[in-house]
């Protein structure tokens, strides 16, 4: 396995970041490999806990997860990049999983998804994410990239503030096979929990049709943001 590079965007993460970090450790003790925290601006004890822990971790210049994830790419130095949301669990096989996508031709990719939570219709929406539909896309599904394709498409838009894993998955999809591994990380349902379920659903899907329709990043956001109280 080449070196791995997993790029983890936080902004005030200290509870998950804790679950998160000792199970990527151990799940990559035998291959090269390097964890860079990346965070936002966090008022609690997010970074002091990822370098307790063994992460390096770096102060974005700017806020904004498309300027995080940017920022740690630049100080890193692995052939593969694994950018993963702090509230998101990776399977223990991530490792052989991205192994063989690549193996099989594939220099990007995502898993399918699960919630944290048993309610019925959060997992119509998990089951979904198995179908090779942009809607059906997102970045608690974790994004894995190599590191030459990532370069050559100039990263994430650092004019977005919302959807920027969207625009790199359509943008990297014009000329690069795009694999959905069939098997599913564990994502947290605070979203659901925090705002409810048809309160998510309506912000989702306005601002996917926002977004496929040419609104600007300002007004997206703007309308995300009067919907969802907490993220």
């Amino acid at each position: 396995m080449k070196k791995i590079s997993i790029i983890i965007p936080v902004y005030n993460e200290e509870e998950n970041i804790q679950k998160l970090l000792p199970r990527l450790i151990d799940a990559t003790e035998s291959i090269p490999r390097e964890i860079i925290v990346v965070d936002g601006g966090s008022t609690d004890r997010t970074a002091e806990r990822a370098t307790a822990l063994g992460a390096t971790v770096l102060r974005s210049p700017k806020k904004g997860r498309a300027h995080q994830m940017n920022h740690g790419y630049e100080n890193s130095t692995g052939d593969i990049l694994y950018f993963v949301h702090a509230d998101t669990m990776p399977p223990l096989s991530f490792v052989a999983d991205i192994q063989a996508a690549l193996a099989e031709g594939y220099p990007l990719g995502c898993y399918r998804f699960e919630f944290d939570s048993p309610r019925k219709l959060l997992k119509v929406n998990a089951y979904f994410t198995r179908f090779d539909k942009m809607w059906c896309r997102g970045g608690d599904q974790t994004l894995y990239v190599t590191r030459s394709l990532f370069k050559e498409l100039k990263g994430y838009c650092s004019k977005h503030y919302i959807m920027e894993e969207y625009d790199f998955i359509a943008r990297a999809r014009k000329q690069n096979p795009f694999k959905i591994m069939p098997k599913a990380v564990l994502v947290s349902a605070r979203k659901y929990e925090n705002n409810g379920y048809l309160k998510v659903q309506f912000a989702n899907l306005i601002v996917f049709n926002m977004y496929r329709l040419g609104y600007s990043q300002e007004k997206m956001l703007k309308f995300y943001r009067s919907m969802l109280f907490k993220d």
